[in-house]
This record gives structure tokens, sequence and C-alpha cells, in this order.
């Protein structure tokens, strides 16, 4: 078999690899149950336009209370009853069945007719977020996948300067693996959210007894911006100064990430609030987020993020 033949059989073969481990993690994303905000999102949905609510009746109020408020009116939707003609009434025999069957009927009609309502408003809504993705491949997704699988816990980090432009992170695990990274971002490829907790907890440790600095700091302040925002830090107050270049989602460790034209990166996770203005914001979302595939928490951060801009 000649060299070209090889080539070309391993790249059908990685090709392959990706497909399928791609195809798997997008069914365990549509197989995962609903999050309370996606509960909560579609109960109010139902009663704004089956109990005639509006947006302020939710504001500021709990899941448990917008259950209650859910269950009550869906329970006044279903025991509606349309009041029947006079000559309808005088046909009902003292058994009272047809009245009863009138109403079962009704129920069956307005479920029927709210479960179609709801699924038109949510294919809307999906397709206008998916208006809003920008699907950029990984080249390494099937290689990543299986390693986030089968891999071991962070038990140590490393930094390494070989030269004034050679500078990298060795990551160690439990099992004597490692590999090396030159920025936290490079990092979220391979990580999954435990990685990304573990990495922290370890140079937190190290930041509590020794005085971190150069390229140990940059990694420290890559993280406490993540994990402990706050309004003070001088990346929240230059905002404003800063052209967004790109704005990406690694959905494997639930962290999205602000590429600035100065070079500089903000982490953050999906489901926590931080002190973006409302102009970066409108920046984010005029623009579009970058994912390798379709996924359900990308939807989850437009709506997070849209959220944030209507307040």
């Amino acid at each position: 078999m000649s060299v070209e033949e090889q080539a070309r059989l391993l790249m059908e073969f990685i090709a392959a690899r990706k497909k399928f481990f791609a195809a798997k993690r997008a069914e365990e994303q549509r197989n995962k149950p609903p999050t309370k905000a996606e509960q909560r999102k579609k109960m109010c949905t139902y009663m704004k336009h089956m109990a005639g609510y509006k947006d302020k009746k939710f504001k500021g109020k709990s899941f448990d209370a917008i259950k209650q408020m859910f269950d009550k009116a869906y329970k006044q939707v279903n025991d509606f009853v349309p009041m029947d003609t006079e000559s309808s009434r005088k046909k009902v025999d003292s058994s009272g069945k047809k009245a009863e069957s009138s109403k079962k009927r009704t129920r069956a009609v307005l479920g029927e007719e709210s479960v179609k309502k709801q699924k038109v408003e949510d294919d809307a809504e999906k397709a206008e977020l998916k208006a809003c993705l920008e699907i950029v491949p990984n080249d390494d997704s099937a290689v990543n996948i299986e390693s986030l699988a089968t891999k071991y816990p962070i038990v140590d980090w490393k930094t390494h300067i070989l030269a004034e432009d050679i500078i990298y992170y060795q990551i160690i695990r439990a099992d004597g693996s490692t590999k090396n990274y030159k920025i936290f971002s490079a990092m979220l490829d391979d990580f999954d959210r435990q990685d990304v907790l573990d990495l922290y907890r370890l140079v937190k440790e190290r930041f509590e007894t020794t005085s971190l600095e150069g390229y140990d700091r940059l990694l420290w302040g890559d993280l406490i911006t993540l994990f402990e925002p706050s309004e003070e830090d001088e990346i929240w107050k230059t905002q404003q100064d800063y052209t967004l270049i790109s704005w990406k989602l690694y959905d494997s460790c639930g962290v999205h990430l602000l590429l600035m034209n100065t070079g500089c990166s903000i982490h953050m996770l999906v489901e926590k609030k931080y002190p973006l203005t409302q102009e970066m914001l409108s920046r984010m979302l005029s623009g579009r987020l970058e994912v390798d595939h379709e996924c359900e928490m990308a939807f989850e951060l437009l709506r997070f993020t849209r959220s944030q801009l209507k307040k």
C-alpha cells in the first residue's frame, strides 16, 4: 500500500471517528432532562398565552413560586367548560353524563391546542437562536471526546519557561500523564467542568502560600475572573475600551470566552452573571456565538445573555 493510500485511509478513519463521537455527544445533549431554567421558561410561556399573564408577574419569583402559579393556571384552563345553549341544557339528562363528556372533550381540545401552540413557539424560538450561532468544527473534537471519557483528575500543574517566547503550563493527572498548554483558553478544549474546578483549587492553594508571579499570576488572573468576578477588577472597568473579536463556547466544561482586540480574554461560566455592561452584552448578541456543534447549552447561554440585556 502506498503512502498516499495510507494517508487517505487514515484521514477517512479520523473523519469517521469525529462524526461518530460528535453524533454521540449530540445525542447525549438531546437526552439530558430539562433544566429548571427550561421548565421555568415553558411554564411562563404557557401562562402568558393561555392565562393572560404579563412578564412583570414572573419577575423576581423563584422556581417554586412560578410552579405554583403554573399549576393554578393550568387547572383553571383545564376546568373551563363553555356555556351550553338553552336547548343543549335541556338535552342533558339527570345523570349529567353529557356535561361530563363535554368537559372531557373541551379539556382534550384545549390540551391539544396548547401543545401545538407551544411547539410552534419553541420551533420559532429555536430557529431564531440558531441564527445566532456560528458552527466552527474543532479538528480535535473526536480525540477530545474520547479523552474526556477516560481521563484522570488533575493533581498538579507546573509552569515551564524555556526562553522568553517559549513558555507553557504542564497539567499533570493522577495516572502520571501530562499535557502542555500555552494559555488557559487552550485547556478548555480538553477540560470538563471538574477539571476547571480542580485547577482553580490547586492554583488557589498555591496562591495562598506562595506569591505568584509572571506567567503563574496570569493563570491565576484568568481563574479568579472566572470564579470570583469583582466589579472593581480592571478587566471589567476597562471593557468599554475593547473591541470584541469573537465570542466562543466550550460546552464540555461550560465556559464561554470573549476575545478582545488587545489579545485579552475574558472567561465566564455559562450559568453565572458577570459585571458586563449593556454595551458589551449588545456587542456579544450582535455577533455570533462560536460553537463546534449545535447544543442546548448554547441556546441557554443565548437566552441568559438576552435576559441580562433586557434588564
